[in-house]
């Protein structure tokens, strides 16, 4: 078929389709920067003034930063949803209670709420991690499966994680460590799964422009 007799309809949607793929891949900077903005300025605040100014830069910021989010794109992911509502409610137990234990704890729970969600909906065979992770992955069922259990048990392994640091060493080297240990193996692990993503990737298939 000639490429001008295609329906305008078609050809709209073609158009949308690789909009919306470009704001995606647009996109990913972009978060990357609104998730490790508040982490930077919680690092800088505590070497400065300590835990609890910290902890209320960290819960302005992560507002800021969702704000920001909304105001860009008109949604709100629900990953940095659900981290800002636990900064908020940590963060205000420990300047309230003055102990920076909760504010400690808040990795811990939402790692684990994040694993349950993932293992809990791949047992119910709804596997939930284009939910999470806001993800424009097209995969194969068994792909989905596959990475769903993978981020699920890393998600566990995270709070585990955490849970070792705050406990055994100092508040600095906590923070730091949320900082400079916690992202780059989030970026690490991810990295690591290309290759299952690539084997399960569902491939579009070309459009016939000869008829």
């Amino acid at each position: 078929m000639d490429e001008r007799a295609r329906p305008a309809q078609d050809i709209g949607m073609t158009s949308m389709d690789t909009t919306v793929n470009a704001k995606a891949r647009q996109s990913r900077p972009l978060k990357f920067i609104l998730e490790l903005g508040p982490l930077g300025l919680f690092f800088v605040a505590n070497y400065r003034f300590g835990i609890f100014a910290a902890t209320g830069v960290l819960m302005v910021a992560v507002v800021a930063a969702l704000a920001t989010s909304y105001w860009l794109t008109r949604r709100l992911p629900i990953m940095p949803l659900v981290t800002a509502v636990a900064v908020l409610l940590f963060g205000s137990l420990t300047l309230l209670l003055h102990d920076e234990l909760f504010i400690k704890l808040k990795p811990t729970i939402v790692n684990a709420i994040f694993g349950t969600a993932l293992l809990g909906g791949l047992a119910f065979g709804r596997p939930l991690l284009p939910i999470v992770l806001d993800t424009v992955l097209q995969l194969d069922e068994a792909g989905w499966r596959k990475l769903t259990l993978r981020w699920g048990l890393f998600f566990y392994a995270l709070a585990i994680l955490n849970e070792i640091v705050w406990r055994t060493q100092s508040n600095d080297f906590w923070v730091a460590f949320k900082v400079f240990g916690t992202m780059p193996l989030t970026l690490l692990f991810a990295v690591s799964q290309v290759p299952l993503i690539l084997k399960h990737e569902l491939k579009s298939e070309p459009t016939d422009t000869k008829g």
